[in-house]
């Protein structure tokens, strides 16, 4: 069993930055890919970013060259470092993870969830 506890989530303007951390309840080293997720109101989730055990890394088209996704294996944490925030980046953010499968992109399927962490980018 993994449990997964957000943080980091605000309010923040325009072009503002945060960085939102994950922190796993077991060793990460057992997990394989692992993502970050968002729903904004009245929309359906999406992924935003995962990254594989070995560091390879998806971001969907909309955050890519502003959102960077990392994790740190000694601290069994998942960071999202969101830049350039816009305020269609406002939803609430999951982490989420896998302990059956390294592949990282759209149609990932993750086994664990975290309670999410609320974003709200003002203009």
């Amino acid at each position: 069993q993994v449990q997964l506890v957000e943080s980091g989530g605000g309010l923040v303007q325009a072009g503002g930055s945060l960085r939102l951390s994950c922190a796993a309840s077991a060793s990460i080293f057992s997990i394989n890919a692992m993502g970050w997720y968002r729903q904004a109101p009245g929309k359906e989730r999406e992924l935003v970013a995962a990254i594989s055990s070995s560091g390879s890394t998806y971001y969907v088209d909309s955050v890519k060259g502003r959102f960077t996704i990392s994790r740190d294996n000694a601290k069994n944490t998942l960071y999202l470092q969101m830049n350039s925030l816009k305020p269609e980046d406002t939803a609430m953010y999951y982490c989420a993870a896998s302990t059956y499968s390294d592949y990282v992109g759209p149609k990932m399927t993750m086994d664990y969830w975290g309670k999410g962490t609320l974003v709200t980018v003002s203009s």
